[in-house]
């Protein structure tokens, strides 16, 4: 009977010992299934770093707050050394800056002048008139346009021009730096930066007289043939004759050739149309 209650007792002390390392080992296995949740916590950080970040520059409008300091709210623009004048502390230059840094700078002068212990400041960029690119060409208004959060894209700062003219082409050439590239109207929106130089160039132009409704000059549209261009024109007179068509078109080398045309060629830049009497 003794040896009985012995190894009952021995079998007892071996069953808490496992027990006991179990519990040890569970909070091991759980520090393993957190640490993926630990690594993913990390990833707007990077994606952050890679925004783009304006700066201040000379005639950028600013409105500055400092919390719970009503009188110390400020609407101005940074003037031409590149400072905005602040109460209490005076110029604070800030060209260069980001916003969150020239909050920063202006809270470190009110510190230092011993008028807040600490100041919670903010500066939001209301108008943008450091950065302007320039549009020049076939618009209604050529000039300087500023970039803003509202008119940034390609699209919007035609259209502050006036719009393209009617015999102003559809892709514009953008060019900054020396670089030019050409740039679609319709499609994805495109991102202007300040510096940059927007060109309208003339758009390629056909003629056309003769028995037509309206002679003239008129745009090219891509894939256009005769027929559309003679639509285009008004269609033909009464006496007209889409039989008696002549095309005068340039060359290579730069001389001019007529022929006779069908209804269905293709229109080229600098084309003249004839449109010839109906022979009766």
């Amino acid at each position: 009977m003794r040896l009985v209650l012995m190894g009952l007792l021995l079998w007892t002390l071996v069953g808490l010992g496992c027990a006991h390392q179990g519990a040890k080992a569970t909070p091991q296995q759980g520090d393993k299934a957190v640490q993926p949740q630990a690594d993913t916590a990390v990833q707007p950080r990077a994606d952050k770093a890679v925004q783009p970040v304006e700066k201040l520059g000379v005639g950028d409008a600013l409105k500055v707050t400092v919390f719970q300091q009503p009188d110390l709210t400020l609407e101005t623009r940074v003037d031409e050394n590149g400072s905005i004048l602040m109460p209490l502390v005076g110029n604070v230059k800030v060209a260069g800056l980001t916003t969150n840094a020239a909050a920063v700078q202006i809270a470190e002068a009110l510190k230092q002048g011993k008028y807040l212990n600490n100041p919670q400041v903010n500066v939001a960029l209301t108008t943008v008139r450091s950065r302007q690119v320039s549009v020049l060409g076939m618009v209604a208004k050529p000039g300087r346009y500023p970039l803003d959060e509202t008119s940034s894209q390609l699209a919007d700062v035609i259209a502050a021009a006036g719009g393209i003219l009617p015999t102003g082409s559809e892709t514009v050439l953008v060019a900054r730096e020396g670089k030019e590239q050409r740039v679609p109207l319709i499609g994805k929106g495109y991102m202007l930066r300040g510096g940059e130089t927007v060109y309208v160039d003339r758009a390629p132009m056909f003629y056309i007289y003769g028995e037509v409704t309206r002679a003239g000059a008129y745009k090219v549209e891509p894939n256009m043939s005769v027929m559309q261009a003679i639509a285009a024109g008004g269609g033909m007179t009464p006496r007209g004759s889409d039989r008696r068509l002549k095309l005068r078109r340039t060359t290579a080398d730069g001389k001019w050739v007529e022929t006779d045309v069908g209804l269905q060629e293709a229109i080229r830049a600098d084309d003249v149309i004839y449109v010839r009497e109906a022979l009766f």
